[in-house]
């Protein structure tokens, strides 16, 4: 039996155990396989047999939650949620011995960055005025920093040769002078499309020319100007969280966990130093990898405007 079909088997079996001997809601038994299944997705990416795992494996994945910014608690609920599934395999007589006997759980006293809603998110754009030049320039700063997940030093280097708008991708150099290329979405793609005309309506001093995010004075915008902006649209519609633009790529990350993407891939797109991009593209050739971003972003799961 395939492993994938044998999962299958054994997760209908699981649902009865959790509805019939622990009792369990609905809504609670579907959010225990949901947190399952990003484990699967996972170990089936990395070539590992969910019923071979060992805890180093499960270790590994616990940290690439740390990794890509989810929060404490939600880590918490996520390995519970394991630890009870290989409990049952071990009780069923799946398993021998639970690889999970050992896995720690997460402290809780860890701070991580506020996540936004969507509705946050689209507040936060409403309240762009775009009667001034800088409005659709803000605008497509906002919406690609949640789009493309960025952080703000690889926004404010994002070059015009850098944009690859017809073929859905932005290529990106992150820290240490390390490129990847990023899915963006075509709400961003639209936001970018019409501050374009208005960019090069404006001064650009020499030797900028090839940045996509100019300033009033004529260079690429620095890091100081888009973390004031976003304080001020914060303010403007009595956002009590304390946001900045790091706050769009924690939330970049955390939706598409939400979402069902896998988590090899939110780590790849965020280019984290300790993901190596080359064993990545071995998992993942570039067209699996945006429609991965594409499928589970929620700026792809409803028509754009």
């Amino acid at each position: 039996m395939k492993p994938h079909e044998n999962y299958r088997k054994i997760i209908i079996k699981y649902r009865q155990y959790l509805r019939l001997e622990k009792g369990l809601s609905d809504n609670t038994v579907e959010a225990y396989l949901a947190d399952l299944d990003k484990l699967y997705a996972y170990l089936t990416l990395e070539g590992i047999h969910f019923l071979d795992v060992t805890v180093g494996q499960l270790e590994q994945f616990a940290a690439g939650l740390h990794d890509i910014g989810i929060q404490p608690r939600s880590q918490a609920r996520i390995l519970s949620g394991i630890r009870s599934f290989y409990r049952f395999l071990v009780v069923d007589g799946f398993l021998d011995q639970d690889p999970t006997e050992l896995l720690e759980s997460p402290k809780l006293g860890l701070h991580l960055p506020e996540v936004l809603a969507v509705e946050e998110i689209d507040a936060l754009l409403a309240a762009i005025d775009l009667s001034t030049r800088e409005g659709q320039r803000n605008r497509a700063i906002v919406e690609t920093l949640y789009s493309c997940g960025l952080r703000v030093s690889e926004l404010c280097g994002l070059k015009l040769s850098d944009l690859y708008l017809q073929e859905g991708f932005v290529k990106v150099e992150g820290k240490g002078g390390k490129q990847r290329l990023v899915p963006i979405s075509p709400r961003a793609v639209q936001e970018i499309t019409a501050y374009l005309p208005i960019r090069d309506e404006g001064l650009i001093r020499p030797g900028y020319e090839d940045y996509v995010f100019i300033s009033r004075f004529g260079k690429n915008i620095s890091r100081i100007m888009v973390f004031h902006f976003i304080k001020e649209l914060a303010a403007a519609i009595g956002l009590k969280k304390t946001i900045s633009p790091h706050t769009f790529r924690h939330s970049f990350a955390t939706h598409l966990l939400e979402g069902g993407a896998n988590l090899r891939a939110i780590q790849c797109m965020l280019g984290h130093e300790d993901i190596g991009t080359t064993e990545i593209y071995t998992h993942i050739d570039r067209s699996r990898l945006r429609e991965e971003i594409l499928e589970h972003h929620p700026r792809n799961r409803k028509a754009v405007k």
